[in-house]
């Protein structure tokens, strides 16, 4: 608590015929991150002696190819499988998620799991591949029509027969579409080549990018001159059409086309059910195998982590201490004794994992905090202080207790819906409710519910107070209280960033930047607290002295400039009462523009004023709850944090087989 995870390092020495049973027992407890050492070995003089850098295992490649079929497989599938749409199903998707059941597998061996994976994607191949096949033909098909199509409607205007495009032995027709300029040029150059030809143009129907009129042609001439002109057309930003294959008039020709691509369609939705019926029956043993041909991936590469020598494999492992004696067992059980273990301290230049150690109720935040940068590994973490203070500081911005119910019951949502399944979700949940009920008290203390809710509908008076309201903290009466209560908070949460850090700097034999990066800023603050406390300006006097000269003696003459920054650092809090007050404002604005439409609009009115409500309300909470929740992170990150925080460590990655779809039968 209060400290990351105390760690210590595994060096482990097992022979060869042992080296795949420890690496799988400990992928499946998830208690270690290995440490890799091949690059130490290429490095270092005494280990390049002794030990070289061990390969990935051979079946990674087979593995890996295995892997990326049944992934692509499950993809095909699952695009073709059917959902229950509507609004119904995805609101109770959100509320309620489906839970995935575990399937039970054998603990089974590289070979065995290659021949399932083989034999299992034969199967589906064969169930799918020709479908699959005929899919291919008919979108390809598809494609050709609408093509076809699209050049049957630029000539419906010509009364041809479409097949008659294709000119003859004696003569080479032309068939396409430009702009009128370039037709204009086309007829004037064409004259070099020959007279002989004759072109019928119509509008085109196809909206051009362009400003300019295009003109769909048709160009009949003898057919030594139709190679020569379409040279030329070419050179005028002739489109041509294609008309190979299509035959018929115009528009007989598109009502086929139509015709045909309806049952294109139909051809496809009855194949689209049978792949339905294929993904139903496999999909779950594809998902099972992806992901047990995942972690054995994840098996067979960490072993470039490792050193070899002829017959033995050595790794190292980070584990927290707590786990330390559970992973000796492992080790000890999965090698049958044959292994040399050497638990040791971290050394001065290690660089140690951070992993967060809190209590149940501080978990949540920890994502907060390593959003920050993950906390070093010699540091205080500030997890339980933040799962403390930060729902009461968006409680504060708030102070709206009707707000706070909707805010905690939204988070009660996420934890119970989304959060089986989400851990992200999970723990946003429990922060939300955490950050509703402190709104919900601060509210009922400051007179905020829903703004004047219940004063000017249900009291009959706009300055009556709620029964739990406490008179010098009413919001819209003493506003001068809550910006003084929460400056105090401000001065409080800062000095003790402003301790820690101290204690951090101390703790690492920094005392210089201890006392000029924090002490000297309490010392200032005793001396403004004695001269309030004593009224003697001598003593007060001397105490700032001694603060000022450490300020000065650790950051220069300059330094006394970071005074007024350490000012602005406190007036930041005021943040708190801005927050406050633009809610309750809010929120009142919309209960009178209520109260308004029902009073003075006729009937109307009556039909105005609960959408009035309903929508300004959802907009004031959505919006002053993002702004509580933002600045309420902002406090912490940018006032509290710089006081004392580092990071910088990297975070603690368990060597860990992530099971979703499956569990090893015991």
């Amino acid at each position: 608590m209060f400290k990351p995870a105390r760690m210590q390092k595994l060096k482990i020495i097992t022979l060869d015929k042992y080296a795949d049973s420890a690496v799988n027992s400990l992928h499946e407890e998830g208690i270690v991150q290995i440490h890799d050492i091949s690059e130490r070995i290429q490095t270092d003089a005494e280990w390049k002696q002794i030990l070289k850098p061990s390969k990935v295992n051979p079946h990674t490649g087979k593995v890996s190819s295995l892997l990326m079929k049944t992934s692509g497989m499950v993809d095909f599938l699952e695009s073709v499988e059917k959902r229950e749409g509507g609004i119904k199903n995805t609101i109770m998707g959100f509320i309620n998620p489906k839970t995935i059941e575990k399937r039970e597998v054998e603990a089974i061996s590289v070979d065995e799991l290659v021949n399932k994976a083989e034999s299992t994607i034969a199967e589906v191949e064969s169930k799918t591949k020709a479908l699959e096949e005929n899919l291919s033909k008919l979108d390809s098909e598809k494609s050709k029509l609408e093509d076809a199509s699209k050049v049957a409607e630029e000539l419906k205007d010509f009364d041809v027969d479409l097949i008659d495009l294709k000119g003859s032995e004696y003569t080479a027709v032309i068939t396409g579409k430009i702009e009128v300029s370039n037709l204009e040029k086309f007829k004037e150059e064409s004259s070099a080549v020959t007279d002989e030809y004759l072109v019928f143009e119509t509008d085109s129907v196809s909206k051009e990018k362009s400003k300019e009129v295009s003109k769909n042609i048709i160009i009949i001439t003898l057919a030594q001159y139709g190679e020569e002109l379409t040279g030329l057309l070419r050179k005028l930003e002739f489109d041509k059409f294609e008309v190979s294959g299509i035959s018929g008039k115009p528009e007989e020709f598109i009502r086929n086309t139509d015709t045909r691509i309806q049952a294109i369609e139909s051809e496809k939705q009855t194949i689209f059910n049978e792949l339905a019926v294929v993904a139903d029956e496999w999909k779950g043993d594809l998902l099972v195998l992806r992901e047990q041909l995942e972690v054995e991936k994840e098996r067979d590469e960490i072993f470039s982590s490792f050193g070899e020598t002829k017959n033995t494999m050595m790794f190292e492992a980070w584990v927290p201490v707590k786990k330390m004696k559970k992973s000796l067992e492992i080790l000890e059980t999965s090698t049958e004794g044959h292994s040399v273990v050497e638990v040791s301290d971290p050394e001065e230049n290690d660089e140690v994992p951070s992993k967060l150690d809190n209590p149940r109720f501080a978990k949540p935040y920890e994502m907060m905090v390593e959003m920050y940068s993950p906390t070093n590994y010699k540091e205080f973490d500030p997890t339980i202080l933040m799962a403390i203070v930060f729902p009461f500081f968006f409680g504060y911005c708030l102070t709206d207790a009707g707000y706070g119910i909707i805010d905690a019951l939204i988070g009660y949502i996420l934890y119970r819906g989304l959060g089986k399944t989400n851990k992200a979700m999970h723990d946003m949940g429990l922060i939300l409710v955490a950050c509703g009920v402190w709104a919900f008290i601060l509210g009922m203390v400051t007179n905020g519910f829903i703004g004047d809710l219940i004063p000017r509908f249900f009291m009959g008076s706009t300055s009556a107070a709620l029964p739990t309201v406490i008179g010098s903290v009413n919001a819209f009466v003493h506003p001068e209280n809550i910006l003084y209560i929460a400056l105090t908070i401000g001065i409080l949460h800062i000095n003790l960033g402003l301790l820690i850090g101290a204690y951090n700097n101390i703790k690492e034999k920094k005392i210089g930047e201890a006392l000029g990066s924090q002490i000297d800023w309490i010392i200032l603050e005793l001396a403004i607290v004695l001269y309030v406390v004593t009224g003697s300006s001598i003593v007060g006097g001397v105490v700032a002295i001694i603060g000022v000269g450490l300020l000065v003696y650790y950051n220069g003459v300059m330094g006394i400039m970071d005074i007024l920054s350490f000012l602005g650092t406190v007036l930041s809090y005021s943040r708190l009462l801005a927050l406050c007050l633009s809610t309750g404002g809010i929120a009142m604005t919309v209960n009178i523009l209520t109260q308004l439409s029902a009073q003075m609009i006729p009937y109307v009115g009556l039909i105005l004023a609960p959408i009035i409500f309903i929508g300004g309300h959802l907009f004031n909470m959505s919006f002053q709850s993002l702004g509580a929740f933002i600045h309420s992170l902002r406090l912490h990150y940018v006032e509290f944090f710089s006081q004392f925080y580092e990071g910088g460590s990297p975070k603690f990655e368990a060597f860990k087989a992530e099971r979703k779809f499956t569990k090893i039968r015991r």
